[in-house]
């Protein structure tokens, strides 16, 4: 018997991102967490594919959370593929109905290992200026965020994430 501790699969929103970002890095698709949009709004996950092109994934880890989340089409107007990122436990049902627009939207469903698309995001191409402009944003966080992980100091200057 080993000394070692168990260690589970993390199934709250962290392990979700985890498991999502994992997933995506293997693809060369890189995601920032928590990036804010212009619109006030706040990605859970945002990053940009080998191609430029913008994704967006709004995490569920709660059904109640997934059916009363309103301002999820807030997110469309800054992303070239919007998904869904989900436990395997949550029912996924749901986003097959229209309100969740399933033309529009992928799912990944994913624990604190890994992930796997069950539904690929159809390609919702942004406008050439919007895009250049949200990947420019990602690019300055992600730098602003790698400046301050390694000197702490920086942290009150530029914050206009």
């Amino acid at each position: 018997m080993s000394d070692s501790p168990v260690i589970e699969p993390a199934s709250d929103a962290l392990g979700v991102c985890r498991g999502i970002q994992r997933l995506f890095a293997r693809n060369d698709v890189w995601l920032l967490p928590e990036m804010p949009l212009r619109n006030g709004r706040r990605a859970d996950l945002m990053g940009v594919d080998p191609k430029g092109r913008v994704i967006i994934v709004e995490v569920k880890v709660q059904r109640g959370d997934l059916l009363g989340d309103g301002k999820w089409p807030d997110y469309l107007d800054f992303c070239d593929r919007f998904y869904w990122g989900l436990p395997p436990h949550l029912d996924r049902g749901v986003l097959d109905h229209d309100d969740y627009r399933p033309d529009c939207c992928g799912i990944v469903v994913a624990d604190g290992y890994d992930g796997e698309i069950v539904r690929p995001a159809p390609l919702q191409p942004l406008a050439a200026a919007r895009r250049k402009t949200e990947v420019e944003r990602l690019a300055r966080a992600a730098m602003r965020r790698a400046t301050v992980a390694g000197d702490p100091h920086c942290a009150p200057w530029g914050n206009t994430e």
